[in-house]
């Protein structure tokens, strides 16, 4: 059987509890509903324990899921019984528990609080480990064992403790049904459970295997809190990992002096710089009298290469070459020159440095000027007439600003042509613009059969967008359409709106009537909620049969006109991802823009226990990092052939709404071999909200990397982030929070629902291809990834998902009228009895209600201050619903749209909708239900019911008129809290006569 030991090792500084300075602890460890305990040291706040606590482990793959509790206790015996104090506890989490001893150690945690006001101090040493127990030895028996003297001797220093289980901590919170269970205790028998620790001797004798029981009823939890707040518990394995990385950002507040760099969020990573710029008077080493030469830099293992020029005796590289310094395997630099040959090349001279002899650069001091070296030949010998090189060699680090265009001893085995793909870039997305075009009417169409009146529509076409109106309901040769279309705009506006009139004739045969092509960057520009500029007459131009003359076109002097509005949207915002996680919300117009109101700083530290993406090629993974927030896209370098890369990456940008989201995705490069045709995979995705942030405050963690597949949730490992927000306008930050999230003109003329949904597509697909043109390109399945272009998309698992984030939402409500149902019914009569003096108060000064209101609200923020978030959101694979989906519903939610499944299985799907439909349909049916009800009050549907309510009506306004309204209030308040006594299990009056209300259910056919 497998077993879990938790060896308590001591603890240190305590808080004395006994009222003489001192305290006398022991330790209480919980776990799968097992509790042993260690003995009691006597007056002592530095306590050594050294004893081992085993328990049994039923299934090892629930261990990860599980949590030991570790809780300090003061034994105080001065009120004549077994009472103890809390001193502290500490939670820790099964995933962290080593599986074997040797990979354990002591750990020191800190003593954590149960409540608000207690008053905890101390650390506690543990070591923890799982371990695999086949032959497990029975307990031992002492020779001297006596349960009475146990009994009266419960300090003393034995092997054996007893453990009064029926017992209620001292500090432990009352709930209503609590004096009850007092008066029960009395009248039970103790269960009294005895726990031993396995000894290093074997046993002589064993005790008889009794079965045993344990009380927990005390520790179960109630009915929820209204005042806390209720956060889901999630499987340890996607939790975050908070970490405190040696950052320049948190040594200087320690040191109390600033490091000169401007990379204070990532660690430090020093690399040797080698600066080849060019070469001059280079010996011809071919017989025909040229020279191909190219650069070989030589540092142990790591060779680097330039590219080799032809025929070329002053050839100019202007390449950068970074070797990192933690793989330095040599002290010796070499910088070879040679000819490059059919066979073996030829060797021209170098250059050497020594490592310790090399300058240290660091930012912002300037580049280092590079100098001419004389090439030595191969006995190390000087040679006048062997030509020289210009080079510089320093140490610096990752903020050096030939970073990023360097080539790096990690990618030795990458082409010049393929190590663009490698290397970290800034991009921008286009700035989007919203088109209008307002199709209003047309003249004068001239049909190909004279006499019919044609069935018109207009096809409007900006790039790859295509919209058409509605069919004109007038069949004529001047339609009136007056229809609306929308369309995404993309800088430099060079694309082209064409305009085609068709006509309908019968099937898929179409015949164009006219058409108009009008240049985008001749659209006039509309400023917030100005005027609509003023519609135009537009020629329509039939379209040329083959062999027309240019000239006869220019004859022409009748056409067909078509009346259109074609303004630039400016004060919109586009939407290019999803609005509720979305990282820019400015107006397209840069004139309509606000100022910042901060800087968000992301240093990309490294990963960690990433899953190999290239077992097939023999490889693991070659991966990196694209963070969007805005318009601004980061793209890290990629780092070979590693599961636990280190980039150390540092990127800034403006904020200017706090309520926004950055994006960070990790992907494995496919492309470091140059291959077209392969999609990067991605490995994870991590999102941060900024307002979830405080302020100036450096947040290091673990993220998990979470991606959900086809065959279920896998974690593909873990990255480490350091975020970091800064305020720079405190009023503006504040206001904001009044501002509408979107600009003005969302809300003074709102986008069609009918358009939304298919500008974003468009928009999306607008960045991404605008990014894949860029080199190095941002791949468009990154680029996807990272919008969500999918989040759209039915899926059955989101939609339970959403389900149960509405159910917690009503769950609040559910406990207040269950709160509210415990007053009614008397069962914590002292609640009730103030519930009853908080009413009458409220009754007799009225203007007391909304003070109090208020009051209670700002208690409730103030005790919901304990349980705030101490860590950034991310994402959360149980309230995804992401841990237990079935693998169908996975299959339908990555199946294509259209659906390429076959027909059996699109059947089940469709059957499966209509039985979910149905459910809902019976929901929404109830519901209106109750409404038709509340209607049918007074409809005169049924004319009995209705006098009633109405009679009854003009009873109680003659009785509230002649009656004081503090008195009714005080009636209707004391009959609805009347003792349980004076009810009846059956349903009220009101209820019998409003579930009696005809509704329109019986007329549906």
């Amino acid at each position: 059987m497998n077993k879990l030991v938790v060896e308590v090792v001591d603890a240190s500084d305590l808080m004395p509890k006994d009222g003489e300075g001192s305290a006398s602890p022991f330790v209480e460890v919980e776990f799968d509903e097992q509790q042993h305990r260690t003995e009691t040291k006597h007056k002592d706040l530095n306590p050594c324990w050294n004893e081992k606590l085993v328990f049994n482990i039923n299934n090892p793959r629930d261990l990860p899921h599980k949590t030991i509790e570790v809780l300090v206790y003061n034994h105080n015996d001065r009120k004549g019984g077994n009472h103890k104090n809390f001193l502290g506890r500490v939670r820790l989490s099964g995933a962290s528990i080593p599986l074997s001893e040797s990979q354990a150690s002591v750990e020191r945690f800190p003593l954590e609080k149960r409540g608000l006001f207690s008053n905890i101090r101390g650390e506690i040493g543990l070591r923890c480990y799982a371990v695999h127990d086949d032959t497990a030895p029975p307990p031992p028996q002492p020779e001297d064992y006596s349960p009475t003297a146990t009994a009266e001797h419960p300090h003393e220093d034995t092997p054996l403790q007893e453990i009064n289980t029926n017992m209620v901590d001292e500090e432990s919170v009352v709930g209503d049904g609590e004096k009850k269970k007092k008066k029960m205790k009395k009248k039970e028998k103790e269960v009294r459970t005895f726990h031993s620790i396995p000894a290093a001797a074997p046993a002589a004798k064993a005790f008889p295997a009794v079965e045993t029981q344990r009380r927990v009823d005390f520790a179960k939890a109630g009915p929820p809190n209204v005042m806390l707040m209720q956060i889901p518990k999630q499987n340890p394995e996607y939790a975050l990992v908070e970490t405190s990385p040696p950052l320049a950002a948190r040594l200087r507040y320690r040191v109390g002096d600033k490091i000169s760099t401007t990379y204070d969020l990532v660690e430090q990573m020093h690399y040797l710089y080698v600066n080849v710029v060019k070469a001059r008077d280079l010996p011809v080493m071919d017989i025909s009298g040229s020279l191909d030469p190219y650069v070989e830099v030589k540092l142990g293992n790591y060779k680097g290469l330039t590219k080799h020029l032809e025929k070329n005796q002053n050839p100019v590289w202007k390449q950068i070459f970074a070797f990192s310094k933690e793989r330095l395997q040599s002290n010796l630099l070499e910088v070879t020159v040679k000819d490059k040959d059919i066979g073996k090349d030829d060797f021209v001279g170098r250059v050497t440095f020594d490592l310790t002899e090399v300058p240290l650069r660091v930012p912002p001091d300037s580049p280092l000027a590079p100098q001419w070296y004389r090439l030595e030949d191969k006995k190390g010998q000087k040679i006048m007439n062997n030509g020289e090189i210009m080079l510089a060699v320093w140490m610096g680090t990752q903020a050096d600003e030939s970073f990023p265009e360097a080539w790096h001893s990690d990618a030795h085995n990458i082409s010049h042509s393929n190590l663009a793909n490698t290397r970290s870039k800034v991009y921008f997305s286009p700035k989007l613009y919203y088109l209008r075009v307002q199709v209003i009417e047309a003249q004068d169409l001239v049909p190909s059969e004279k006499g019919r009146a044609p069935d018109t529509v207009v096809r409007v076409q900006l790039g790859s967008q295509m919209r058409f109106t509605r069919p004109s309901q007038i069949r004529s040769t001047n339609p009136v359409w007056n229809d609306e279309l929308m369309f995404v705009a993309a800088e430099p506006l060079e694309d082209f709106i064409i305009v085609t009139v068709e006509e309908k004739l019968g099937g898929p045969n179409l015949e164009i009537l006219g058409r108009e092509i009008i240049y985008v960057r001749s659209v006039p520009p509309r400023h917030e909620t100005s005027k609509l500029p003023d519609s135009r007459w537009f020629n329509l131009r039939r379209p040329s049969a083959v062999g027309e003359e240019e000239t006869e076109k220019k004859k022409e002097k009748f056409s067909s006109k078509i009346h259109l509005r074609v303004c630039r949207e400016d004060g919109y915002h586009v939407l290019d991802e999803s609005t509720h996680f979305s990282s820019d919300l400015q107006p397209s117009s840069k004139h309509l823009r606000k100022k910042n109101i901060g800087i968000l700083e992301l240093g990309i530290l490294s990963a960690r226990n990433l899953l190999p993406m290239k077992g097939k090629e023999g490889r693991t993974t070659d991966a990196y990092c694209v963070v969007k927030y805005g318009n601004k896209w980061v793209r890290t370098r990629t780092l070979l052939d590693t599961l636990s890369p280190r980039w150390n990456e540092q990127y800034t940008w403006e904020v200017y709404d706090p309520c926004t989201v950055i994006t960070i995705g990790v992907f494995d490069n496919h492309h470091v071999n140059g291959s077209s045709d392969a999609r990067d995979q991605r490995i994870g995705k991590v999102r941060i909200r900024l307002s979830t942030l405080e302020t100036d405050r450096v947040y290091t963690h673990f993220y998990p990397l979470l991606v959900l597949q086809h065959n279920g949730l896998k974690k593909n490992g873990e990255l480490h982030l350091a975020v970091r927000f800064t305020c720079t306008a405190w009023v503006n930050m504040v206001a904001q929070y009044g501002r509408p999230l979107l600009p003005k003109m969302h809300y003074v003329q709102p986008i069609p629902v009918r358009h939304i949904d298919w500008l974003r597509h468009q928009a999306m697909q607008i960045v991404a291809a605008r990014l894949s043109r860029a080199e190095p390109p941002l791949r468009r399945e990154a680029v996807e990834y990272m919008l969500d272009v999918d989040y759209h998309m039915w899926s059955l698992r989101r939609s339970k998902a959403n389900f149960h984030r509405i159910m917690s939402l009503l769950s609040g409500v559910t406990a207040v009228c269950k709160w509210f149902a415990d007053i009614c019914t008397w069962r914590n009569p002292i609640t009730t009895c103030l519930v009853h003096v908080l009413f009458l108060i409220l009754v007799c000064y009225p203007e007391l209600i909304l003070p109090t209101i208020f009051l209670y609200l700002f208690v409730i923020g103030i005790w919901n201050y304990r349980f705030r978030p101490r860590q950034p959101p991310h994402m959360d694979a149980r309230l995804s619903q992401a841990e237990s989906v079935h693998p169908d519903e996975l299959d339908e939610e990555f199946d294509s749209f259209p659906t390429t499944r076959p027909s059996d299985i699109v059947r089940m799907r469709y059957d499966r909708l209509r039985s979910v439909a149905g459910r809902v349909q019976a929901v929404v049916g109830d519901l209106a239900t109750q409404g038709e009800r509340a209607q049918a009050i007074l409809s005169w549907r049924d004319s009995r019911a209705t006098s009633i309510f109405i009679i009854f009506s003009l009873i109680w306004a003659v009785f509230i008129y002649i009656t004081p309204f503090q008195v009714v209030a005080i009636l209707v308040g004391l009959y609805m809290l009347r003792h349980p006594r004076f009810r009846s299990k059956m349903p009220s009056v009101p209820v019998n006569f409003f579930k009696r209300l005809p509704s329109k259910s019986d007329m549906l056919i």
